[in-house]
């Protein structure tokens, strides 16, 4: 018994280093302590804290030895891609290994001559057996490029860092480069806590410090929501900002951290273009990473991982978005409002509905999150993002409890109090039963029975209109369902319903002419449709697979709604809008 308890108390020790970096390579050594068993296992994750679909992270390991603790080499055994078993380890067991890592993400790592950013599943081999074990990191920095650690894994000295296991190393990214960084203190609960920038970017100190300063008025409104900061462990949270050209856009929350990439530096459109990510992640440091769905707890590195709340996990995240940079101030009631229209008609106007409801949406994560495939799917048809969808969800729940002198802040509040603080993960029966707690079990049944287990839309012009929301459509601009480029070729799976789907019209087909006018790189089909109205017939001949083809296709108005701020709303209605916008 004793022994198992040591076991569990020993640490695997990593060593990191990055002499070939120009060539994106790290040298990795990882130390795993005595095993009881006849055989070690060691793996490659397969997914990563945040993101649902597999990654097969082994792919971009090479040059892998085992030599036991008098330096003798070990038996290496292959039974599948992600594992390496090594026979006969006899007690403590160093393995060496070559990662290539060149795509600086929310998923990947990226290690070049300006930084290593690392996300450590798809960085460090673990052992099946040691998954509750701490582990010890060291980072071997390049001095000669002034190199310097973030990371919310916990100091030891030097640079070396701890996590108590493996749920908290995973989850725990790091970047190493030539940084700066920001801080400012919160008090929350009696306690304070330091709120930490780290910025890579070759960005101006001035820019910097008016980037900072939205980000503080973010964090506060955030903090408003809920009542409270989250209790961070080790009293910091770290915001780990990498924008920089060779980075690729991202944004991924952490327990006590978030990665936030860009292409763009904040004196290249970053300053706008990037704020809203740090909105995002930092409000998951309660919606997700404390408020958990059980089905994500604990993580497990060997799968993909798959969960049905992601229309509240995520949607909800994206909904108060947007509403918290209006009400920190970082964007105008005005910009709050067009920044709807978008998400709201990509939602409103899918034929996805037909197929999966909310919860559905959410299982289709795994295939979504950042997969890759290589042959063509019907998502146009079949899938809305539960981003999206949880988002619209997110505004029409929060607008139908204000029409009953209640708001969606005083929910989150709730669920915070009663399972996110706790730490106790929720089932979408408990996202139920809590509304029905707050807001009443008849109104909570309309809106889960409605909205989440079916595909049901709410009345979006009365909510509308209830905050000084015009929300209108053009019935005169023409609509044909297709989107075709310069050169007369239709570029996008066709949405079911639309008159090019009704038309036979098809991805890759060659508009040719309409009504026998012959088209061209000038005058192009978009162009040619504005001759005519709504309820017109048209021929239009075209190309598929070299063969010319005719079909009549009816043109309908156009479906998209238009939603802006009414600046001449009764002063009722705005008092009401302003107490959602600024609360």
């Amino acid at each position: 018994m004793l022994s198992l308890i040591l076991k569990a108390q020993t640490p695997v020790n990593y060593t990191i280093s990055f002499e070939n970096a120009v060539h994106h390579e790290a040298e990795i050594k990882a130390v795993f302590p005595n095993t009881t068993s006849d055989s070690l296992h060691i793996r490659m994750s397969r997914s990563s804290p945040g993101r649902y679909a597999l990654h097969e992270f082994a792919k971009n390991v090479y040059g892998v030895t085992a030599v036991n603790k008098d330096g003798e080499a070990l038996k290496i055994i292959r039974q599948n891609p992600y594992e390496w078993i090594i026979a006969n380890p006899k007690g403590e067991t160093t393995v060496t290994y070559t990662l290539f890592a060149n795509r600086g993400d929310g998923t990947y790592s990226q290690v070049d001559e300006t930084h290593a950013h690392l996300n450590m599943p798809a960085t460090f081999m673990y052992a099946v057996e040691m998954l509750n074990n701490p582990a010890e990191v060291t980072f071997n920095t390049r001095k000669d490029l002034d190199w310097k650690v973030a990371t919310q894994l916990k100091h030891k000295s030097g640079t070396t860092y701890y996590a108590p296991n493996y749920q908290y190393f995973f989850d725990s990214p790091t970047e190493i480069s030539n940084h700066r960084t920001r801080s400012f203190e919160v008090n929350s609960n009696g306690k304070d806590y330091t709120i930490e920038f780290v910025l890579h970017d070759n960005a101006s100190d001035d820019l910097f410090d008016q980037y900072f300063e939205k980000v503080k008025r973010i964090v506060l409104a955030e903090k408003k929501v809920f009542g409270e900061l989250p209790d961070f462990d080790y009293g910091k949270y770290t915001f780990l900002a990498c924008y920089i050209g060779n980075a690729s856009g991202d944004g991924m929350e952490h327990r006590n951290s978030t990665i936030l990439t860009d292409t763009e530096g904040l004196a290249d459109g970053g300053m706008k273009n990037n704020i809203g990510t740090v909105s995002h992640e930092f409000f998951h440091s309660w919606n997700v990473e404390r408020l958990r769905p059980e089905a994500l707890e604990p993580f497990d590195f060997s799968k993909a991982n798959m969960t049905g709340a992601l229309w509240f996990a995520e949607g909800f995240t994206s909904y108060y978005t947007n509403l918290i940079l209006c009400r920190a101030g970082v964007i105008t009631p005005e910009e709050y409002a067009k920044s709807i229209n978008g998400t709201f008609n990509y939602v409103w106007n899918s034929p996805a509905r037909e197929y999966f409801n909310p919860i559905e949406m959410s299982y289709q994560a795994p295939f979504v999150d950042a997969a890759t495939s290589v042959d063509p799917v019907n998502r146009e048809n079949t899938f809305i993002s539960y981003y999206s969808y949880g988002s619209v969800l997110g505004l029409a729940l929060d607008l139908s409890l204000r029409q009953n002198g209640l708001n969606l802040d005083d929910y989150m509040k709730k669920l915070w109090q009663e399972q996110g603080k706790k730490e106790d993960p929720y089932s979408i029966d408990d996202l139920h039963f809590t509304l029905s707690l707050y807001a009443g079990k008849p109104f909570a049944d309309d809106f889960f029975n409605k909205y989440i287990y079916k595909s049901e839309m709410p009345d979006y012009a009365t909510l509308f209109e209830s905050i000084g929301f015009n929300y209108t459509q053009d019935q005169e601009k023409v609509f044909t369902g297709f989107t075709a480029n310069t050169h007369n070729i239709i570029t996008r799976n066709i949405k079911k319903g639309t008159p090019a789907y009704e038309a036979g019209l098809d991805t890759g087909d060659k508009i040719i002419a309409i009504n026998n006018k012959n088209l061209d790189n000038e005058h192009t089909a978009e162009k040619a449709i504005t001759d005519y109205k709504v309820g017109d017939v048209i021929t239009i001949k075209y190309s598929r697979y070299g063969t010319e083809r005719e079909t009549k296709l009816t043109l309908t108005s156009d479906p998209t709604y238009a939603i802006s701020l009414d600046e001449k709303a009764r002063r009722k209605i705005e008092k009401h809008r302003n107490a959602w916008l600024h609360q």
